[in-house]
C-alpha cells in the first residue's frame, strides 16, 4: 500500500509561513444568539455565513486546505429539533453553495459517517463532491457524524478487509491510506472558537504534531481578522516534531 502523504511521526513536514492546512472547530453558534435573545438556530445560519468568510480569507492567502467540524457523531443527542434544522441547513447550504464554490475552483469534501442521513442529503453530498472533485484550489472538508475515534475504527476495519492478513501485524503506513484525510497533510494549525480548550473528538490521528489555537470569540463572530491573529500566533511557534530548539534552528541557519 502506498504512502503519498507524509506523517508528522515518520517525516519532518515541510514549514511554511502560512499554515498548508487548517482546522477549525466552529464552536458556539448557540451562545452566540441567546446574548442576542434569538433562537439557537439563528446561531448556525449565522454560523454558515462566518464560515463563508473564513473560506474567502484562506483562498487569499494561499491556505490549500481548510477542514470544519460541522456535526460531531456527539450531537445526535441535541435535541431534535435542532438537529432537524441542522440538517435542514447543511441541505440547503450545499444547494445554495456549490455552484459558486466551484466557479471559484473550491474542492469539496464530506468526510464521516452518513448512514443516519436521509437519502436526499446523501445524494446532495455526492453531488456536490463529483462537481468539484476535479478543482485544484482551496479543498474544503466538512466533517459531518465524524468522530475522530470512529475515523481510527473505520480505517482498521476498512484495511482489515482488503488486506486480512495484517490482522497479525500491521503498520501506520499500512493504515493511513484508509484513514478520512488520508489525501490531505495533517493541519498545521487547529482553531477552536467559543472559548472552550479541547479537542472533541475531531481528526485524532492527524492533530498528533498540529498547533493548537483557542479563542473566546464565538464562530458566528469569526471572520478575516480572527483567522489572521490565530494565523500571527501560529507564526510566532517554534515547530520542533521531536527536535531540540538547537537542532531546529541549526537547520533554519544551515
Amino acid at each position: 500500500m502506498s504512502n503519498l502523504i507524509p506523517s508528522s511521526t515518520r517525516t519532518i513536514p515541510d514549514i511554511a509561513a502560512v499554515p498548508r492546512h487548517i482546522a477549525v472547530i466552529m464552536d458556539g453558534n448557540g451562545r452566540w444568539a441567546k446574548q442576542r435573545f434569538l433562537p439557537r438556530v439563528m446561531g448556525h445560519k449565522q454560523g454558515v455565513e462566518s464560515l463563508r468568510k473564513v473560506v474567502k480569507a484562506c483562498r487569499e492567502i494561499g491556505v490549500e486546505y481548510l477542514t470544519v467540524f460541522a456535526f460531531s457523531s456527539e450531537n445526535w443527542r441535541r435535541p431534535e429539533e435542532e438537529v432537524s434544522f441542522l440538517m435542514s441547513l447543511f441541505m440547503k447550504a450545499l444547494e445554495r453553495e456549490v455552484t459558486k464554490m466551484h466557479k471559484n475552483n473550491i474542492r469539496l469534501k464530506i468526510i464521516g459517517d452518513r448512514s443516519r442521513f436521509s437519502d436526499q442529503l446523501k445524494q446532495s453530498m455526492q453531488d456536490a463532491e463529483t462537481l468539484t472533485a476535479h478543482n485544484d484550489g482551496l479543498t474544503l472538508t466538512i466533517a459531518a457524524n465524524y468522530g475522530g475515534r470512529w475515523d481510527f475504527m473505520n480505517a482498521v476495519q476498512c484495511m482489515l478487509r482488503d488486506y486480512p492478513q495484517l490482522v497479525q501485524n500491521f503498520t501506520e503506513a499500512d493504515l493511513q491510506p484508509y484513514l478520512s484525510m488520508s489525501d490531505a497533510p495533517e493541519p498545521d494549525l487547529f482553531i477552536r472558537t467559543g472559548g472552550e480548550q479541547r479537542v472533541s473528538n475531531f481528526m485524532l490521528w492527524q492533530l498528533a504534531y498540529t498547533e493548537l489555537y483557542f479563542t473566546d470569540t464565538l464562530w458566528p463572530a469569526f471572520d478575516g481578522k480572527e483567522l489572521t491573529k490565530a494565523i500571527s500566533s501560529y507564526q510566532s511557534r517554534e515547530r520542533r516534531f521531536g527536535r531540540t530548539s538547537e537542532q531546529v534552528q541549526g537547520k533554519a541557519n544551515a
